[in-house]
């Protein structure tokens, strides 16, 4: 099979690395494997057995995912947005794929909706049509009027032959963030979380023993690194790691340095290597975007979640708050992320263990594969009978 997966980034870079890992999937089980992006290039991120298509890419606004702008901070106008449009069409006649997997799209992705439907569109009046699916994570963000379930509801009826549900059915019922009527569950193929193999300790032991202090890729997360800071000058008996993201990482370094009093404190950029120093870290500070919690329920490292909620965003904190009836896990939000009560968060977890779950449960990429191969298997019958 031909497979070709759509995916904008706009903030962190959690989208891309899940649609990435899927992607690595399908090549691994000898399909041609293509991922399409939109948002702005990344570094560090693995791209082996994929081919990798890179659209005029676009950025959120801060939170503001209203307002679109492109790599250089200028507003993407009418003319740049067409000509996202074109390349993207211009993929589709490439790739012929014989699969379209859109990421968050319909459930989200809405100030995107002109290229989605445009791409869909082509791909339905092509002479044979590629199966369809919709690619999402375990929790989304709840859709701020009922209008945009129906909406969603309504593309996914006409458009879609599934919908991708990287979770786990019964620990994060896709009901738990969004309101899921009788032609929908009928289109839910839960695959189980996307996640690439368990890293494993490191081989240098980096980050052995240390409070590993993390905002993912995206630039986010000033507030909880200043804070961090302020804690290692009180928590002398940790060594403190904050590994900063982000297109203005080295600017945001410099800041933080300059309010560092302590000498149990290191100040890096995001490293390839984070999910191995993970695993030997004694506790990690972080946010709880989707690949970070499941990062931390492989390496099963107590983890103090203080969720991205700027902009009325809802997802992490609902995560966090069920991951957090689990022990090894709390939560602290960000509104309250001081360096008093991050310290009194980590002291709460010590000793604290972290559930282990069935290695299979992190398999969602392979499994939707199979998935996926299914109903193409199902379509070629159903062609060749015709």
């Amino acid at each position: 099979m031909r497979v070709m997966i759509l995916v904008t980034h706009l903030l962190g870079t959690g989208h891309l690395s899940r649609a990435l890992t899927l992607g690595r999937a399908f090549g691994n089980a000898g399909h041609d494997a293509h991922v399409v992006s939109g948002g702005v290039p990344v570094g560090n991120l693995l791209t082996e057995g994929i081919t990798l298509h890179q659209l005029p890419p676009v950025k959120s606004d801060g939170v503001n995912f209203t307002t679109l702008l492109t790599q250089q901070g200028g507003v993407a106008d009418a003319d740049y947005l067409a000509s996202r449009k074109a390349a993207l069409m211009s993929c589709l006649e490439r790739i012929e794929p014989d699969v379209i997997i859109t990421e968050l799209y319909p459930f989200g992705r809405r100030v995107l909706k002109g290229e989605f439907q445009a791409l869909l569109n082509r791909a339905q009046e092509s002479p044979d049509p590629p199966l369809v699916f919709s690619s999402i994570r375990d929790i989304l963000a709840p859709p701020s009027k009922p209008e945009k379930a129906l909406e969603t509801e309504a593309v996914t009826a006409v458009y879609y032959d599934g919908v991708l549900v990287h979770s786990d059915a019964g620990l994060t019922p896709l009901e738990a963030s969004w309101p899921v009527g009788a032609m929908l569950a009928d289109k839910l193929q839960y695959t189980g979380y996307v996640a690439p193999p368990a890293a494993g300790a490191h081989p240098d032991g980096t980050g052995a023993g240390e409070v590993l202090v993390t905002a993912g890729g995206g630039s986010v997360g000033y507030n909880l690194f200043r804070a961090a800071v302020k804690a290692a000058a009180l928590d002398t008996g940790n060594h403190w790691r904050l590994l900063v993201g982000g297109s203005d990482q080295e600017s945001v370094i410099k800041e933080l340095q300059a309010e560092v009093t302590s000498d149990n404190v290191t100040i890096e950029t995001t490293r390839p290597d984070f999910r191995q120093m993970l695993t030997g870290a004694k506790i990690a500070v972080c946010m709880c975007g989707y690949n970070t919690a499941m990062d931390l329920l492989q390496s099963r490292t107590p983890a103090v979640f203080v969720p991205f909620d700027a902009g009325g965003e809802v997802e992490q904190t609902l995560r966090a708050e069920s991951l957090a009836k689990n022990t090894g896990f709390t939560v602290v939000p960000a509104a309250e992320a001081t360096p008093e009560t991050l310290i009194a968060a980590i002291n709460s977890l010590n000793g604290a263990d972290v559930l282990p779950l069935d290695p299979k449960q992190f398999q969602g990429a392979s499994q939707a594969v199979e998935i996926v191969e299914q109903f193409f298997e199902k379509k070629s019958v159903q062609e060749d009978s015709a």
